[in-house]
């Protein structure tokens, strides 16, 4: 069963790198988190190395400059692992094919731009769909519309064999207060329908390895035991780090804070009830990261 602790510091002398998820724990979508901050500056302090890991289909350079407007200072972090690093890398290697259908929305449009570590990229053009080899789906075009509107695309890309590109695994973030759809609902559809969706970022090895590239960058020789891995998604965060069998912090006040009644700290009893109907198994658990 895991067991609920009050602050990171309780633990974080165990582990030399933290993996950390940013939506819902460093940042609400809108602002920073000041306690997570907080938390993560210390660690750094105590001379631990944080790598920020997100499903976010964006680069890293790009998902710093967001950090910077919502307010999260540099100090609190080392590196970031970005889903849509990933994801670029496989496209760019041809992975869907040279022509592509675009969903998302107009911020998301850098990440068709180059990426200059893949030798002989594919070059990329964007296409109507009933012209494309493969989809690039870096979300909805509305993220409050029920996946559903996109099944008559998803039915006629099904029939023609087309492969689905996720760039977010994610299924839902809330910002502030309001809760979004991600890509990971489009391509959750897109499978149920029949059709073959590839994915790079939580719970998926590729986002992972990269991670373990970012790391080994900032601190080399770290092994999966020295590594913990914080978020908020059951799905994503945990499932991944159980996947990659390092240890977990599940914060509970982000996605899940009404299923496991979080206020300051979580429900045990609803807690428990969580993760066995969700079939995860967090080291540690706190409301949020403080």
């Amino acid at each position: 069963m895991t067991q609920i602790i009050t602050a990171l510091s309780e633990i974080s002398d165990r582990y030399d790198a933290l993996f950390v998820d940013l939506w819902g724990c460093v940042h609400n979508g809108v602002q920073a988190i000041p306690s997570a901050v907080e938390a993560l500056q210390g660690y750094r302090q105590r001379g631990g190395c944080v790598i920020l890991v997100t499903n976010a289909p964006r680069s890293r350079h790009e998902v710093a400059k967001q950090l910077d407007r919502f307010g999260v200072p540099q100090d609190a972090w080392d590196d970031i692992a970005t889903s849509g690093d990933s994801a670029r890398a496989a496209m760019f290697r041809g992975a869907v094919g040279r022509k592509v259908w675009f969903m998302g929305q107009a911020f998301d449009h850098s990440f068709f731009e180059p990426l200059k570590i893949i030798e002989d990229p594919v070059e990329i053009e964007r296409v109507e769909l009933d012209e494309a080899e493969g989809i690039i789906c870096c979300g909805p075009f509305d993220p409050h519309a029920d996946p559903e509107v996109n099944r008559p695309e998803f039915l006629y890309a099904k029939q023609k064999g087309i492969k689905l590109l996720c760039a977010n695994p994610d299924i839902v973030v809330d910002r502030g207060e309001r809760r979004e759809w991600c890509a990971g609902a489009l391509a959750k559809l897109y499978t149920e329908m029949g059709g073959e969706s590839l994915y790079f970022g939580k719970p998926h090895p590729p986002i992972y390895d990269l991670a373990r590239r970012r790391l080994a960058e900032h601190r080399k020789g770290v092994p999966d035991a020295g590594i913990l891995a914080i978020g908020d998604g059951a799905h994503t965060d945990i499932d991944g780090a159980m996947g990659e069998d390092i240890d977990s912090l599940f914060i509970s006040g982000g996605l899940a804070r009404a299923e496991t009644k979080t206020t300051q700290q979580p429900d045990p009893d609803a807690l428990k009830a969580y993760t066995e109907k969700e079939m995860i198994n967090p080291i540690f658990t706190i409301g949020t990261l403080r």
